[in-house]
């Protein structure tokens, strides 16, 4: 068989993912915050992006939004449950009237964008920028503050004690070790082996850590996290080691053996329950060194005096920008060389895409979020119990998208309800099978089901999982025990067994 070289020609078809639609996939699966962070970068890099004001003045050189100078704006829709014709009618209103996207009104980004717009100066022969005094005094001003972080807070105790060089290295090894809780969970002798350095050496360097604020840092478990809290108050006798050390009989609130353990009786039994219940589990979240994102909804429905829903973006959260086709136009004349043309260029196509992006972004929530209010019409009206079975297929078939475009649209997304506030997600539910053959239901319905079943029992009669499965199955859901058990497990609800001693103790 001989071998040789020659030239083929073939013919097929591939996706090419374009820098612009990578652009719109990533805008669309960004959270509001993300979003308005992404768009603060873009104005602080294209000189030509421009924050459009909510009273329609768009700032000195600005035109106002037209075609090509798209701007956002929010719409909004009205959908009657009752009537599936003024449901298409609401579907074609915002498909006439959504012509341009959403917004907030922000202050002028001049002086934020002076880096690019001074390059556009240099172009155009034209100067400018702030003077010295002015940029000390924005930095000082845009410098945001931050609550101390847990190794901070360690990092200056360590500061104050008297190791030598080579131990505080060490300690301050230790220190970056230690997680949001509180806790060092390595092992010792392991992390002394990597180190070089005896495990008694690094274990007294880890007890004078111990001895930190605030108590109980730096164990290496819950026990120990306990214990040196008491040793702290003076309590860590020999009782409350042994309950330390039976922390599982605990957690099954098993008082008898609990009692045999420590060697005492009911009441000092329920002394010592006390003072546990006093500690504090994990010591460092105390100093979270970042602020928890607040859940701004990304879009809110509310109810019509006829019984159908409204359907509109959060106008609070959504920037509003535009493309200052007359600044462009400025400078576009005054460009003398290819390379300033080609920038000049890149920057228009951009901001020009990143509007139409947004525009797009916002269609394609409203669509997803019109559907779902439409198919959760009964759990919007009457409650969790009337959630119904969905999934992102259903919903991708009806607004006639793709899977991948749901499943981006609804992730880190907020939804605004008369129940609630809840992620776009939490509509979406496993079906569990009707026992007549009718309606399957929603999984979350039949957890908020087991969930009031086990709050209304009593000691005389607490339901175990074949009970529930019974009682179920008499309300028509067909079910497993073990799917009963998982359930319950998924909502930290004890068992039967724990669940009766808990209530023996209330009495």
């Amino acid at each position: 068989m001989g071998f040789g070289q020659r030239l083929e020609v073939r013919q097929g078809q591939s996706l090419v993912m374009t820098p612009q639609l990578q652009q719109a996939i990533k805008l669309l699966q960004m959270s509001n915050f993300e979003l308005s962070a992404y768009v603060e970068d873009e104005l602080l890099r294209n000189p030509l992006l421009e924050r459009s004001k909510g009273d329609g003045q768009d700032g000195e050189g600005a035109e106002p939004p037209v075609a090509d100078h798209t701007e956002a704006s929010l719409g909004e829709v009205s959908i009657d449950t009752e009537s599936s014709t003024s449901t298409k009618a609401a579907a074609d209103a915002v498909d006439a009237d959504f012509e341009s996207t959403y917004a907030t009104s922000r202050e002028d980004a001049g002086e934020q964008r002076q880096s690019s717009t001074d390059r556009i100066n240099s172009m155009s022969g034209s100067g400018g920028g702030m003077s010295g005094a002015e940029s000390i005094s924005t930095i000082i001003e845009q410098t945001a503050t931050r609550d101390k972080t847990l190794a901070e807070h360690l990092s200056e105790q360590l500061a104050l004690t008297s190791f030598d060089p080579k131990d505080r290295l060490m300690a301050a090894g230790l220190i970056a070790l230690v997680d949001d809780d509180g806790y060092l969970r390595i092992d010792i002798g392991q992390e002394a082996a990597r180190l070089g350095v005896s495990a008694e050496r690094l274990g007294g360097i880890l007890k004078t850590l111990q001895s930190f604020e605030p108590t109980g840092v730096m164990a290496r478990d819950l026990p120990e996290c306990l214990a040196l809290q008491l040793i702290e108050r003076d309590r860590f006798d020999p009782a409350m080691q042994a309950m330390i050390e039976n922390l599982d009989l605990l957690a099954r609130h098993d008082l008898e053996g609990l009692k045999a353990c420590c060697g005492v009786d009911a009441e000092d039994l329920t002394d010592m329950v006390g003072e546990l219940r006093a500690l504090t589990p994990k010591p460092g979240q105390a100093f979270c060194g970042e602020t928890a994102a607040v859940m701004v909804p990304d879009v809110i429905v509310g109810e019509r005096p006829d019984g159908g829903w409204t359907v509109e973006l959060n106008t609070e959260t959504l920037p509003r920008v535009l493309v200052n086709q007359r600044y462009y136009a400025e400078v576009n004349a005054s460009l003398r060389n290819d390379e300033e043309k080609t920038f000049i260029s890149e920057c228009h196509q951009n901001a020009s895409w990143l509007v139409k992006s947004l525009d797009q972004r916002a269609r394609t929530i409203l669509k997803v979020s019109r559907e779902l209010v439409r198919q959760q019409d009964g759990f919007l009206a009457h409650g969790i119990e009337h959630l119904r079975p969905l999934n992102l297929r259903a919903v991708a078939d009806a607004i006639e998208m793709h899977e991948s475009t749901v499943s981006r649209v609804t992730s880190n997304k907020f939804i605004q309800t008369p129940r609630g506030l809840f992620e776009l997600k939490y509509f979406f539910t496993a079906a569990i099978a009707s026992m007549d053959g009718g309606e399957a239901h929603s999984a979350e319905a039949v957890r908020h089901r087991i969930k009031g079943m086990i709050a209304h029992e009593t000691l005389a009669e607490v339901l175990s999982d074949d009970r529930i499965v019974e009682m179920l199955a008499e309300a028509g859901i067909d079910i497993a025990r073990r799917t009963v058990a998982k359930y319950r497990e998924a909502m930290r609800i004890p068992s039967s067994v724990q669940r009766r001693r808990i209530l023996k103790q209330s009495i």
